[in-house]
């Protein structure tokens, strides 16, 4: 089994608009339409079983309707997970009906909502998922949307320091093209701290890799691609490349997921 833990993908109202958008700033060529169809089809053809599906609230008036769109697309091939906005009012009610909602988590990405990840606006928002059990999915280091890293594994390890019991994921392995601070800072941290390797391959050496992979322990990694913006395929060889056990890399690949989301395998 193979769980992708990092995916996104858009509303048929806004599929068009945010794919040209996003396609046009970052010059990546996307896998996908953009759709949960699209996704599916990719899945499908890369031999990927279920994936986590990460909507992003850019603005605070977004939120619920962000949010009830990811609980009409979950099923037994996608888990959704919810968003807030920093800025809105009413973000730590949102999170209780994110909770209700039986989404999985929250993703924040501090370029996309313009916010420093271990800016003190945001505790409230940590320690209200910290109480109700919603990890948090942060994107890390390099966007090409942002010439500025809100997000960086310095800012996670305070954050950590912080909210202990929060459970955390931090994207593109603790934060992209900034793997030597992962690798000084975030791996080895102890507790709820997980990183994916969505987007990474052909980008990170594997010598860094593996380092930061045997320094955090396999038990907290986590298979992601970022698809649209990878192809699954690609994280799927990585992995597989890596020289160690197939337990390690079956923990990789979906049974740390497996545990997070509550999956039975």
């Amino acid at each position: 089994m193979i769980i992708d833990f990092h995916t996104h993908a858009f509303s048929e109202k806004i599929v068009e608009k945010a794919m040209s958008k996003l396609t046009a700033t970052s010059g990546m060529k996307p896998y996908t339409d953009g759709t949960v169809n699209g996704l599916l089809e990719i899945m499908n053809n890369s031999g990927v079983d279920k994936s986590v599906v990460l909507p992003i609230a850019t603005k605070p008036s977004q939120q619920r309707i962000v949010n009830s769109w990811a609980k009409e697309i979950m099923s037994d091939k996608i888990y959704a997970f919810g968003s807030v906005h920093p800025d809105a009012e009413d973000a730590l009610e949102e999170l209780d009906r994110i909770k209700e909602s039986g989404l999985y988590g929250v993703k924040l990405h501090p370029d996309y909502q313009n916010f420093f990840a271990d800016d003190e606006k945001a505790f409230p928002i940590y320690q209200k998922c910290s109480d109700l059990g919603l990890m948090i999915v942060f994107h890390g280091g390099y966007d090409p949307m942002c010439d500025v890293i809100h997000g960086s594994p310095k800012a996670f390890a305070e954050i950590h320091k912080k909210f202990p019991d929060l459970t955390m994921v931090l994207a593109h392995l603790g934060g992209m093209y900034r793997w030597e601070q992962t690798e000084r800072i975030i791996a080895g941290t102890d507790g709820n701290v997980y990183l994916d390797v969505s987007c990474i391959a052909g980008e990170i050496g594997q010598d860094i890799l593996k380092r930061i992979i045997e320094k955090h322990g396999t038990d907290r990694i986590l298979f992601a691609s970022d698809c649209p913006w990878d192809d699954p395929a690609n994280e799927i060889k990585m992995i597989n490349a890596l020289d160690i056990s197939q337990d390690d890399k079956e923990k990789i690949f979906y049974k740390n997921a497996a545990g997070l989301l509550g999956i039975k395998c």
